[in-house]
Formats: C-alpha cells, structure tokens, sequence
C-alpha cells in the first residue's frame, strides 16, 4: 500500500511540473510571437478636397462709432433717446441746461452725427457736463468691421476683398461671411504683423460692436486630390516625409511629397497609387516591420 501511494505522488508531481513547463513555454512562445509586431491602425489613399487655412482672433467693431459731446457747459437735462433707439444724423438725442446765474436760456439740444442706433448713454439727468463730457455713444453697426492682425509670412497670400468666415461665442459654431477691404501698407517692425479690417453684411443684427470674432481666412485650395490624414504622415530631420506602406504583415517605408496640410489631411503629390494602404505612425515603427492590423481608420 505504501509503495503505490509513493507512485501516485511522483505521478502527480511529474504531471505538475509538465503542465507547468508547458505553460510557461506556451507563454514564451507568445511572448516572443507578439513582442516583434506592432499593432497600428491603417487607412486608404484617396482623394479630398484640401484647403490651407489661416487661423486669427479679433475684435468686432460697428462700421461707424461716434461719442457725442455737448456744446455748451452746463447740466444734462434730459436723455430724449435711450439705448437701443434707433437714431438718424442730426437727430436730437439729449438736452442741456445751461447753467449761468442770473440768466435764462432755452435747452441746448445735442444731435447725433450719424446715423443708427443709441449704443449706450453715459449720464444720468442732472449730470454736470462741460464740451468734453461725453453724453452718449451711437453705432452703425448694418455693417461690422472684424480687426485683426496678420503675420507677414502669409503677405503674399493676403489681398483686398479675400473672402473669409468667421464666429463669434454668442452664436457657437454659426459661421459669417466677410471679406478684406483694408490692408495696412507697412509691417510693424516690433511683432512683425500687418494690421487688416474685414467688413460684414450685418442686416440682421446678431453681431455686435465689442464681441470677439474667430477668422477663417483660406490661403490656397486644392480640389480631388489624393490624400492622407497628418498621422499617417511623417518627416525626416531633412525634411523629406515618408509613410509606411502595408504589405502583408509588413510595412514598407515609402517616400512621398507632400503638397497642401490642412488641419487634419496632407496632400500627398507622389509616391504613392491611389487605393493605397497605409500605417499610422507610431513610435518605433521601422521599415520591414511585423505589424499586426487594428481597425482602421479613416477621418
């Protein structure tokens, strides 16, 4: 009895240490297997539509601004229009009471020099005022004008009556037309950037004077040309950029010459048949490397 159960225990003993060496080589093996391959994401060449765009910030300004002033010395008697109200040249927007002892004068009217609307009133009745107090501020603001500035860089590409779009955060991602209609002559020579106005139909009234507008400016367009989003497309310390090309379960570091980028695609001007396949980059991907394919991407 005793000697069978000492057989037992090195049967099963043996029977560990198998499975366990099994294990562990299986382990290894895979180990092995998956280490030399990268998984990467794959896309097709094809063809888009490419637009090189130039980004800015500026400032909405209403096409005509005028502070109103007195023109005499004395005490604001009445606001005849308030804020909002709509106002034409001439137009007579508040009175002012002379204030002189032992004399008698009618009001003083104060009119406005342009026409639109009363963008804000300064003053309340009864205010002190002299010829350099400001009473009121009147805005034409039918159209706006966008203020921005443009790096000299991209002064070639920049004329009078451009086209562009541009946003403001009140209206989220609702885009509006304008166009350059002044380009300043000279650079400044401290930021090295060109002062430019944009004008804007605003009809509706939804811009207003003072908001801070998002532009679009497109520089150049290409039209149905191949292309590749950014990540599949890298450079060399030289300059030259390359991809890499699916082959089986290998890539193919593949030359190409790149045209257009926008903010998301390259334009890819030879090197490369439309249809082809290609990896994202990823780091420590190498010519002839193993890869093993994700799902693919395409934006």
């Amino acid at each position: 009895m005793k000697k069978i159960s000492i057989s037992l225990i090195i049967a099963v003993s043996a029977v560990s240490i198998f499975n366990a060496c099994g294990k562990k080589d299986s382990a290894n093996s895979l180990q092995e297997m998956e280490t030399d391959r990268f998984s990467v994401q794959t896309e097709t060449l094809q063809t888009r539509n490419i637009s090189l765009d130039l980004l800015l910030t500026g400032s909405v300004k209403a096409w005509e601004e005028a502070v109103i002033f007195p023109r005499v010395d004395g005490k604001l008697l009445q606001n005849i229009l308030e804020e909002g109200a709509s106002v034409k040249r001439g137009q007579n927007i508040a009175l002012i009471e002379r204030d002189e002892v032992g004399a008698v004068y009618e009001p003083v009217v104060v009119p406005s020099t342009i026409t639109g609307v009363i963008g804000r009133t300064y003053l309340d009745p009864g205010a002190n005022v002299t010829k350099s107090t400001a009473i009121a501020l009147a805005v034409n603001q039918d159209i706006v004008r966008i203020l921005v500035e443009i790096p000299e860089r991209y002064l070639s590409k920049i004329h009078v009556g451009q086209k562009a779009t541009f946003t403001v955060e009140a209206y989220g991602d609702k885009q509006f037309e304008a166009e350059i209609y002044k380009l300043s002559p000279v650079v400044d020579t401290q930021s090295r950037v060109v002062k430019a106005e944009l004008k804007a139909d605003n009809k509706s009234g939804f811009i207003k004077s003072g908001m801070f507008a998002k532009v679009k400016l497109m520089l150049e367009k290409a039209n149905d040309v191949p292309s590749l989003s950014l990540g599949a497309v890298s450079s060399e310390k030289d300059g030259n950029s390359y991809v890499f090309v699916v082959n089986g379960d290998r890539v193919a570091k593949t030359p190409v010459r790149i045209g257009l980028k926008s903010e998301t695609h390259v334009q890819i001007k030879s090197g490369l048949s439309n249809g082809a396949q290609v990896a994202k980059i990823v780091f420590g991907l190498e010519d002839a490397s193993k890869i093993k394919v994700e799902n693919k991407y395409a934006r």
